[in-house]
């Protein structure tokens, strides 16, 4: 077992860019090519094996990609479907939860807490995979942004409600009240600090025209305002979103003129390759290593009532929006189902399940099992579903 060292980091590079290169004239999904390269690494026979720890995707991995993300997107486009996104990420994200509960409750037989974790973590899509996914297959505009801004939102509640059983895990009781101000606190209390700690770099950046002290400040605009909502119990995912959003918007924090935001824009989509090469890598590397053959039976249904939970929390919160301004048709919605990813943010979740769950090791595995259905099954089928739906750009 290697460990964790310079060299293992440059090996998973240059897999990374070796995958890039035949995904992209094999014309398969990046994502996908990544996690089998990390599977391959994983049982080579002098183990090449990174960490992959809740604390890593969170601190190191998520700022950047959230930022990139949000850097790109249009507050204008956002606006127009938030009562769409924040449907599908509030009620939509608690009502997938409680059918995924119920289901590894009553037919998997696990304990109501066991369930509870399993259904909240595994409810919520992953902005890692989905934003990875959509960006390669060049899907619609607006389709993209309401994708990627809701799996943007949904971290929010996944954080509550997971602290929410942790406190009844731990004996404490959590009256209704308790929770919406738990939800608010950890949404508005992201907004609040990402546009805080931008608004701060945006008065120092436009006192210099350099655009490497620009790339410096937007870098810590996105871990800085990630790092200090965390700290203070709100959503990281949100704060580092309203950065981005608020950086991208105004070009005063990226760049005075055009030429300073190429630069910026180049720097971010390099960090999102470099980020996105090593977490879709390190997810197979720990795939590769899970006793899957022994909850075979638990993955199996946990896959199907996650896929049920799916469709409960988008058709209809669609079909209430159908006659507003921000309906969407039934391809946006077949989309939605299919095209909710789960990847390293449930992962982190799992891996940081407290010792006083039942399943905790089961809960981790079948995780796993629902991750890499997510990514081999669900992505591989996602370009020719687009194609299918016209729902492509150019």
């Amino acid at each position: 077992m290697a460990g964790f060292s310079i060299a293992n980091i440059g090996f998973v590079l240059l897999t990374a860019s070796l995958v890039a290169i035949v995904s992209r004239r094999l014309r398969l999904p990046y994502s996908v090519g990544l996690v089998v390269a990390g599977i391959g690494l994983a049982l080579l026979p002098f183990g090449v094996e990174l960490p992959l720890t809740r604390d890593l995707i969170f601190s190191v991995f998520l700022p950047p990609l959230i930022f990139e993300a949000a850097l790109q997107l249009k507050w204008r486009d956002v606006r127009r479907d938030l009562p769409l996104t924040l449907g599908l990420a509030l009620p939509g994200v608690a009502i997938a939860a409680a059918f995924v509960a119920a289901g590894m409750h009553y037919v998997a037989g696990w304990s109501w807490i066991g369930a509870g974790f399993f259904g909240i973590l595994i409810a919520a899509t992953d902005p890692v995979s989905v934003i990875a996914a959509f960006k390669e297959m060049r899907a619609e505009r607006r389709l993209s942004m309401v994708v990627e801004t809701e799996s943007l939102l949904n971290d929010g509640t996944a954080a509550v409600g997971f602290s929410v059983l942790a406190a009844i895990l731990a004996g404490g009781a959590m009256t209704p009240s308790a929770v919406a101000g738990a939800l608010a606190w950890t949404m508005a209390g992201g907004v609040v600090v990402g546009i805080g700690v931008t608004g701060l770099m945006l008065i120092v950046a436009g006192r210099t025209d350099d655009h490497l002290v620009k790339i410096t400040l937007t870098t810590i605009a996105a871990y800085g305002s990630f790092l200090i909502a965390e700290h203070f119990h709100t959503s990281g995912v949100l704060a580092s979103m309203a950065a981005g959003l608020l950086a991208g918007n105004t070009k005063g924090l990226c760049a005075i003129d055009e030429r300073g935001y190429s630069h910026v824009l180049a720097f971010w989509e390099y960090a999102a390759f470099l980020v996105n090469s090593v977490v879709f890598i390190l997810i197979g590397g720990h795939e590769a290593h899970q006793p899957l053959k022994l909850y075979a039976a638990a993955a199996g249904i946990a896959v199907a009532v996650v896929l049920l939970g799916r469709m409960l929390a988008v058709y209809p919160i669609a079909a209430l929006a159908r006659r507003t301004a921000f309906g969407i048709d039934s391809r946006y919605q077949h989309v939605l189902v299919w095209g909710g990813l789960r990847g390293a943010l449930a992962l982190a979740l799992a891996l940081a399940l407290p010792d006083g769950v039942p399943e905790q090791r089961e809960i981790v595995v079948v995780c796993f099992a629902v991750v890499a259905f997510s990514i081999f099954v669900q992505g591989l089928t996602m370009p020719w579903l687009l194609r299918r739906f016209r729902l492509t750009q150019g």
